[in-house]
């Protein structure tokens, strides 16, 4: 019974281990964003941060709106960036249609989803 009640201990701390871990990284958030124009597209430059622990939970991926909600680009992140935060990665040749002056940054984690957070910004010429 007691050397039964050592693996059960241990089999728990480890999924207590697991379950910190993955409610410590969080959600990702945006924390800042540029775009600039070149020629008739842009350049997007968006920085993320978020508690990357690995391939079991990482930022995975950041998009472009107008804001009504159409998708104009995405950035995926192909890997984890656990010892690199916030981090900064770019996105060129969006299209972005007349008439829309600000655009919505959404970003995405490979547990939570999409988060709930949005950043606007304006597009000046």
């Amino acid at each position: 019974m007691k050397n039964g009640l050592r693996r059960l201990s241990g089999t728990a701390l480890i999924l207590t281990s697991l379950m910190i871990g993955t409610a410590v990284a969080g959600e990702v958030k945006i924390v800042g964003a540029e775009a600039r124009k070149s020629g008739n597209s842009w350049t997007f430059s968006v920085t993320l941060e978020h508690g990357d622990t690995g391939w079991d939970h990482y930022a995975d991926l950041w998009q472009v709106f107008t804001p009504d909600g159409d998708l104009l680009g995405e950035r995926v992140l192909h890997h984890p960036h656990v010892n690199e935060q916030p981090f900064t990665r770019s996105l060129s040749g969006v299209k972005i249609p007349d008439g829309i002056n600000e655009v919505v940054i959404k970003a995405r984690d490979s547990v939570h989803g999409v988060a709930a957070q949005e950043f606007r910004i304006s597009l000046t010429q």
